[in-house]
């Protein structure tokens, strides 16, 4: 009966580390989003009003989706920054879990996540559900707010040791940027013309007559060590 009850123990206070430390990642991934969206917000304002100097045509915006996402539209793109509400953790084998900083605490193997992906800002407007997106970056935060960013070359930072990559509002700022960076130079790529030689009536229908992708990214993972 005691080793039974010892095993109780143990299973009730795994769970309750378990459970602490996740809601407090939890708290610190929300807090970090909703300093991004802020930051965002002053992003697009002086953008605005740098370019309308320049081009009143050039449409910037901020938009508030849900708590868990926010949108930055600009010219043709479209940035979705997402917080999964979820935490969660990697394999022993992961590069990344391969850390003397991670392995000193088993608390900080559990991440909250932020994802950027790039859609065609016409994929939003005209509700074309089978358009792609392209994730631009994910940035895991830990219990110590420590982030590590994995992306593609223009949020390749340099922060790529998790132990010394504290959140802060220049952090943030830098990450957002990179992302629209990366965005503005991931040009349409128009289809090769047998591609389109025929159609359905439906494809005309829906205004999907030619349907010209993102080149897309080659997501690196050289920062998650």
């Amino acid at each position: 009966m005691a080793v039974k009850e010892d095993r109780l123990s143990d299973i009730i206070n795994g769970l309750h580390q378990k459970s602490v430390t996740k809601q407090a990642i939890y708290r610190n991934t929300k807090a970090t989003f909703e300093r991004m969206k802020e930051i965002a917000q002053d992003i697009v304002k002086k953008l605005t009003e740098r370019v309308t100097k320049q081009d009143a045509d050039v449409i910037i915006e901020y938009k508030n989706i849900s708590e868990f996402e926010f949108h930055v539209k600009f010219s043709g793109d479209l940035l979705m920054f997402i917080m999964h509400s979820n935490i969660i953790t990697f394999p022993d084998d992961c590069e990344l879990m391969r850390n003397d900083y991670i392995e000193e605490d088993f608390r900080r193997r559990f991440f909250g996540h932020i994802m950027a992906y790039n859609f065609m800002a016409d994929t939003i407007k005209y509700n074309r559900l089978d358009d792609p997106g392209y994730l631009v970056g994910r940035m895991l935060i830990n219990i110590d707010r420590h982030f590590v960013i994995e992306g593609v070359k223009q949020m390749d930072l340099p922060y790529d040791r998790i132990s010394q990559n504290v959140i802060n509002n220049k952090t943030l700022r830098l990450i957002i940027e990179s992302a629209m960076v990366a965005a503005v130079n991931n040009d349409l790529m128009g289809q090769d013309v047998s591609e389109i030689e025929r159609i359905t009536l439906k494809q005309k229908h829906e205004n999907m007559i030619t349907l010209p992708r993102k080149v897309g990214f080659h997501v690196s993972q050289d920062l998650t060590h």
